[in-house]
């Protein structure tokens, strides 16, 4: 698969797993982390929109099921945006036959050359039993070194948690996520503690 100059350090931990190219841009205002540990995939995601200062709505639903219930979705932007992208992404899907990374690679290029696209505000993560993976509208399709991805301006703060959790707890895949957005709502202004969790069975071996 074709891989941006983000692409991940090879030494485990160490990859590009939180990526927030303009950490103060109003539409990442949230936190979705997903984790991939002991044979399951988990995707969490606060429920806060807010608008400049204000907390406009605080039970947004940002992770969805796709493909018939087989590929998780998170997005942190504009919410008709992320919805749009969505979209996108599961007809991505339905044409490769359920192929997520290669759904993930085209997407990634339309999104990038597609003059309809181009103003669409987001980042996403999408997961299956397989991988996972971060698009971004300039291209970007990153997978993690260490089964952890964030996106979002609480995305640092989670990214550490569940590492933390990871190496230093028993909690499941949805355990380290769940727990790693009640810490980024602690510290980042634009994230609540009202957490969505989406969870899946991942091929045996991960994390």
């Amino acid at each position: 698969m074709a891989r941006s100059r983000h692409e991940p350090l090879s030494r485990p931990g160490h990859g590009e797993s939180c990526y927030n190219p303009v950490m103060s841009s109003r539409w990442q205002h949230t936190t979705v982390c997903c984790v991939r540990h002991n044979s399951v995939v988990a995707m969490a995601a606060d429920g806060q929109v807010s608008l400049e200062h204000t907390i406009q709505k605080a039970s947004a639903r940002k992770v969805r099921r796709l493909y018939d219930g087989q590929v998780l979705a998170g997005f942190a932007g504009s919410s008709a945006d992320g919805l749009a992208l969505f979209g996108r992404f599961d007809g991505k899907l339905q044409e490769y036959h359920g192929n997520l990374r290669r759904a993930a690679v085209e997407l990634a290029k339309d999104w990038r050359m597609d003059r309809s696209l181009r103003h669409l505000q987001a980042l996403l993560i999408v997961a299956d039993a397989e991988a996972s993976v971060l698009l971004s509208g300039t291209g970007d399709v990153i997978e993690p070194d260490d089964g952890i991805l964030t996106i979002g301006s609480g995305g640092p703060i989670a990214l550490a948690a569940a590492r933390v959790l990871m190496r230093h707890t028993k909690l499941d895949a949805g355990g380290i996520a769940r727990e790693a957005l009640f810490i980024a709502s602690e510290i980042d202004i634009y994230t609540n503690d009202q957490i969505t969790v989406e969870v899946l069975a991942a091929e045996a071996g991960d994390g």
